[in-house]
């Protein structure tokens, strides 16, 4: 078997080919994607026959898998594997000002899973099963490349500060009324760390997301004005790559060093994509992140 890869951008993310995924255990295969992913920070494997249990098995070896609705599932329950949809249980789409649309349209903003939570993604492992005729990409942006190419003058702005994250913080600036909802108010602030240290390679990102709304030093309007500008330059198009699925396509990326975001298609079109995250540990460099109390 010859593994072969072809990058997807200049400074980050490659489509890898000689893989079928379904066959990838802990010692066969992995081992060169886990090198791969630290090294590209963004893997694409196209068209790939992957089932759900497939998908759960490629998971578990990246680390914990993470489950948002644990606290929530009646006895017995079991995890089911998020999808990010725009189809309810009957087979319909949702209407455009639908919350659950405003929920999706939410995920225009450029964004890392989970900075959140207690303990933040590693990864995120997204599966085309359902897609449109136009519009509906994934788009990743490099704040590793990013931040290696940033000017002093700004990085110094950022540099050694800890961020702040709230869920609500991102629904809110798509809709007040889906900032209320419980779901985006179970977690109390995070705060971590603006600069994480990949421990593998010792290279910096930047770490922030839709999520952050406070930078330590900074008041609410400076820090919503920093992140922003901190984000332009991390989105500008030579740190991006758009991805138009097709369906089986499996696209994963470092969370600690990938921005990303869906873009817009007719919403009359359904489209469903399976996400699993990752959540970190202590080798993938979580103490780089945290901040002194």
């Amino acid at each position: 078997m010859t593994i072969n890869t072809t990058p997807l951008n200049p400074h980050f993310g490659v489509e890898v080919t000689g893989i079928r995924l379904a066959d990838v255990t802990a010692d066969h295969l992995f081992p060169q994607i886990r090198a791969l992913f630290e090294e590209h920070s963004a893997l694409l494997f196209r068209k790939q026959d992957f089932s759900d249990e497939d998908h759960i098995s490629l998971a578990r070896l990246f680390g914990p898998i993470e489950d948002r609705q644990a606290d929530e599932r009646k006895p017995g329950e079991t995890f089911s594997i998020p999808k990010v949809s725009n189809v309810g249980d009957d087979g319909t789409t949702f209407g455009e000002m639908d919350l659950k649309t405003l929920n999706l349209k939410s995920n225009f903003l450029w964004h890392s899973d989970s900075t959140f939570l207690p303990v933040p993604s590693l990864v995120n492992i997204l599966i085309g099963r359902v897609v449109t005729t136009e519009g509906g990409a994934t788009e990743l942006a490099s704040t590793r490349a990013a931040w290696a190419m940033m000017p002093e003058s700004l990085k110094i702005r950022i540099r050694g500060r800890g961020i702040w994250h709230h869920f609500s913080h991102s629904r809110r600036r798509i809709s007040p009324e889906l900032g209320e909802l419980p779901i985006f108010n179970k977690w109390p602030a995070t705060r971590w760390n603006s600069i994480w240290e990949n421990p593998i390679n010792g290279r910096e990102a930047l770490y922030i997301a839709s999520h952050a709304y406070k930078v330590d030093g900074y008041d609410d309007a400076e820090s919503q004005a920093l992140i922003d500008e901190l984000t332009e330059y991390c989105t500008q198009p030579a740190f991006v790559y758009s991805h138009k699925w097709d369906v089986g396509d499996v696209l994963l990326w470092d969370q600690r060093a990938v921005l990303h975001r869906g873009t817009p298609w007719p919403y009359e079109q359904p489209r469903t994509l399976s996400s699993i995250c990752c959540s970190v540990t202590e080798e993938d460099g979580v103490d780089r992140v945290r901040m002194p109390a």
